[in-house]
């Protein structure tokens, strides 16, 4: 495995201040997957900031491009800009709204929440609330009712008792719903929010990449930040790859939970998720480059769990993948994080890009044997210690003559 580029110890100071300003402004705007145009054109926009060039597919996704010593095997590494939200799923003759997800998570976590619709001509504020919420009209009630999207509704902000009122407001079925962030900040380094994920990932990247303008850093291929936008409903990074690149990493949250390896004080590096394994060599690399530089970091296996490196492969594209995060608790829920987290991510994602590929035969898509990786050598390979008897001495044969042998031995 070749050295990291930087020697050890020497990663350039990351602009933290500019990490938390670019999460606080992500969280500013909502984009649940179908509704991603505003986030897209921020992205753009820091982007041009930073005079990083890019092109868009005709959705919005987004490849940037920090041009290397060597154009092959070029490297990307993914956030998406999509989030979870709701949908508009009946109007209600009661003049409330029935909603359906929007991404997969638990109508736990939207009970008692404000929001917003976005209809056809503007915005109306709601809140989502159980079926029964009053103590005072349901009593124990509101304690057994049943968890689901079925159980919940929205109680919109406007005064509306009816299907038609709803209607006569604008309200369609169909109508986009996102749900207020609620970032919280502490002194400590503790962040809280929805929608961490994954615009902590999205600010971290931006951030590493300012560092590359910032402190000139020298590439050794190209590199192609990817911002996506359909990673919460599974297509993620099917789009917006092309044939040079050989490598891709997913920036993502990780899971800080019971039995999980994860800390929301370091960077994660997962080694497989429902999906299956990463690459072998592309995440020892990365766990490589962490320890040689000192960056926090746990390794994890996430068992109900995908990303954008799943859509990428399950698309057809034949390159090594990794997933790389901040950790942090609750997710999918009001998600928390610490500073460090970030921090440690951001470090390992500039290692990385300063780093050589993992293969230079990665350049060509088909080759001979010549530069193949290599895990297991055939001394590294155990063999048992155990040798079996031979079947020819203990079977067939007279108990004499066995009994005659085993003295002899």
């Amino acid at each position: 495995m070749n050295e990291p580029r930087l020697p050890a110890g020497t990663l350039p100071a990351i602009d933290y201040d500019y990490l938390e300003e670019t999460l606080l402004q992500l969280l500013a705007i909502p984009s649940p997957v179908g509704l991603t145009d505003a986030a897209v054109r921020y992205a753009a926009g820091r982007l041009e900031a930073l005079e990083i060039p890019y092109e868009m597919t005709r959705r919005g996704a987004i490849r940037a491009t920090l041009r290397g010593r060597e154009a092959q095997p070029a490297r990307a590494i993914v956030a998406h800009l999509d989030t979870l939200g709701a949908m508009v799923r009946e109007l209600k003759s009661n003049g409330r709204l029935a909603i359906v997800p929007i991404g997969h998570w638990s109508a736990r976590f939207a009970e008692g929440f404000r929001l917003t619709i976005f209809t056809d001509h503007g915005q109306v504020r709601g809140t989502c609330l159980p079926l029964k919420t009053s103590g005072h009209a349901f009593g124990p009630e509101i304690d057994t009712q049943p968890v689901g999207w079925e159980h919940v509704e929205v109680r919109v902000d406007l005064p509306v008792s009816s299907r038609a009122d709803l209607e006569a407001a604008g309200i369609h079925v169909g109508d986009w719903i996102a749900f207020d962030p609620m970032p919280e900040i502490q002194p400590d380094g503790y962040i809280n929010s929805r929608y961490l994920d994954d615009k902590a990932a999205v600010a971290a990247l931006l951030t590493a990449c300012k560092a590359v303008r910032d402190h000139r850093l020298k590439l050794p291929v190209d590199v192609h930040p990817l911002l996506t936008l359909t990673e919460e409903v599974g297509s993620g990074a099917s789009a917006a790859l092309h044939g040079e690149i050989a490598e891709m990493v997913s920036l993502d949250i990780s899971i800080a939970a019971p039995g999980q390896n994860t800390s929301e004080h370091a960077a994660t590096i997962c080694v497989q998720d429902m999906s299956g394994p990463f690459d072998y060599h592309l995440t020892h690399k990365l766990i490589g480059l962490a320890q040689a530089h000192g960056i926090a970091h746990r390794r994890d296996v996430f068992r109900y769990y995908r990303s954008d490196s799943a859509a990428a492969v399950e698309a057809g594209n034949d390159i090594r993948t990794a997933l790389i995060g901040f950790g942090a608790d609750a997710s999918h829920a009001q998600e928390r994080t610490h500073r460090e987290a970030l921090v440690a991510l951001t470090q390992l994602v500039i290692a990385y890009m300063t780093s050589e590929p993992v293969a230079r035969r990665d350049c060509r898509s088909m080759g001979s044997l010549e530069g193949f990786t290599e895990q297991l050598r055939p001394q590294d390979m155990v063999l048992p210690n155990t040798p079996l008897p031979t079947p020819e001495e203990f079977l067939d044969s007279p108990p004499s003559d066995r009994e005659h042998r085993q003295a002899g031995r």
